[in-house]
């Protein structure tokens, strides 16, 4: 058995948690440089606003619906969602965290009523946290996936599914012409697994429910569609093919990038930049305790803009495996003096550490150059630890590359955040006070 815990509509509950004059009001969180809606309130969604709407787009609902947009706020958003996580994990013995705001919970040997201890986990988030949600439960990921969508779908739009459902929706306790029914009532472009091109296919062939979809052969999916939508139908029939990964590996690959908060044409601050950004990939890559042996550095123009268009990208090989800060943001800024054309207003860049390998394996060859007896050596990882500790503390940037410039708001190559909001729980500046 196995549990999804989701938050509703989770940037904007966040936000909510701290402006409760929001509540009942269309709200809309948007991208990194206030591009396009990435989170939307119900109230929101009812106004017809898409996920991925642009901004430019929708920008005359402030005036005419009382729409609320604001920056997304993604230090807000990763505390609150840390908080939430701890609390789901109570639900039962192992946890995945699947995403910002979802998380997969094994129920195997949790005894009692289900569904009674999944409302109590629920209440206590609300009341602890702030933060709404709804909690699916099913023999398989992918039902308990369907579970929560239902759960969502029941408490936001009354009706189109039985009352009982609503927030909490357990799949394995509902009779079979009970069960029947509810997945003949859900299109089949809902479950997990099935994207927009599998879903016209599907539709094509007449498959238009989840009930088509669980009816079919998967012998006869495997040969139309292959192995992982068999594996999906499989799921929808009971058997368990997606197991809970409480432990996932180390990406095989890490990457930083950013759009500018406008036009790049000089080549100082695209250095800064991808500098900042190399400095970024490193924390992760030291995290997973692994090392990269080639960075990829890119950067482009907007297809968007009037203007001469350019997009280029280089990899530059490392001599030797490494987490070093100070060596990918020197081959990052090399990578960049490489690449630079004048003459041309780049919108966005980016480094992408490759060829990841464990760090407990260790490369060693002979220096081909004898340094100075003065030179600091080359390993500099307690400098690295150091330097992780005190970011961690302090919050990132405390300390960092001098390449990447001055930190702070001002930085001419910057994030376009207009509209976000004080960072509540992680700087000590922001911190709500109440008075008396």
């Amino acid at each position: 058995m196995y549990a999804l815990v989701d938050g509703n509509n989770f940037y904007v509950s966040c936000e909510r948690v701290f402006r409760p004059s929001l509540n009942g009001r269309p709200v809309v969180v948007l991208s990194n440089n206030d591009g396009c809606a990435i989170a939307r309130s119900n109230e929101a969604k009812d106004l017809g606003i898409k996920m991925a709407a642009p901004w430019f787009g929708i920008k005359h609902l402030e005036q005419e619906a009382g729409l609320v947009a604001l920056s997304a706020n993604f230090t807000l958003y990763g505390d609150m969602s840390d908080r939430m996580m701890s609390l789901a994990a109570g639900l039962g013995p192992t946890q995945e965290i699947y995403s910002i705001d979802e998380s997969f919970i094994g129920l195997q040997g949790v005894r009692g009523d289900l569904m009674k201890r999944a409302r109590t986990v629920r209440e206590r988030i609300l009341q602890w946290v702030g933060i709404p949600c709804c909690i699916g439960i099913a023999q398989t990921k992918t039902l308990a996936k369907l579970a929560n969508h239902i759960a969502k779908t029941a408490e936001r739009k009354p009706g189109s599914y039985p009352s009982e459902l609503t927030q909490v929706c357990n799949l394995a306790t509902l009779p079979a012409q009970d069960l029947e029914d509810v997945l003949r009532a859900t299109e089949v472009g809902a479950v997990w697994g099935v994207g927009p091109r599998i879903d016209k296919q599907l539709q094509e062939e007449g498959v238009r429910t989840v009930l088509d979809l669980a009816r079919l052969d998967p012998a006869t999916i495997r040969r139309r569609w292959g192995v992982t939508l068999e594996r999906t139908v499989r799921e929808l029939q009971g058997q368990a093919c997606i197991e809970l990964d409480d432990a996932p590996g180390p990406k095989q690959q890490i990457a930083c990038t950013r759009s500018f908060g406008k036009p790049m044409h000089e080549l100082a601050p695209l250095i800064e930049a991808v500098s900042e950004f190399a400095g970024r990939a490193a924390e992760k890559l030291r995290s997973q305790k692994s090392l990269a042996t080639e960075l990829l550095v890119f950067m482009h123009t907007s297809p968007y803009r009037p203007g001469p268009q350019l997009s280029r990208s280089v990899v530059v090989p490392l001599r030797r495996p490494t987490d070093d800060t100070l060596a990918l943001a020197q081959a990052a800024a090399d990578g960049m003096r490489y690449m630079y054309v004048p003459g041309y207003r780049f919108i966005k860049a980016g480094v992408i550490l490759v060829d990841l390998q464990s760090a407990d394996v260790l490369q060693r060859e002979l220096d081909l150059e004898t340094p100075a007896e003065d030179e600091p050596k080359r390993n500099r990882s307690q400098l690295m630890g150091a330097m992780d500790a005190i970011n961690g503390r302090y919050g990132k940037g405390t300390v960092h590359a001098a390449s990447t410039g001055k930190v702070g708001p001002k930085r001419v190559w910057g994030m376009k955040q207009e509209r976000r909001t004080p960072q509540y729980t992680t700087r000590l500046e922001d911190v709500p006070v109440a008075r008396a």
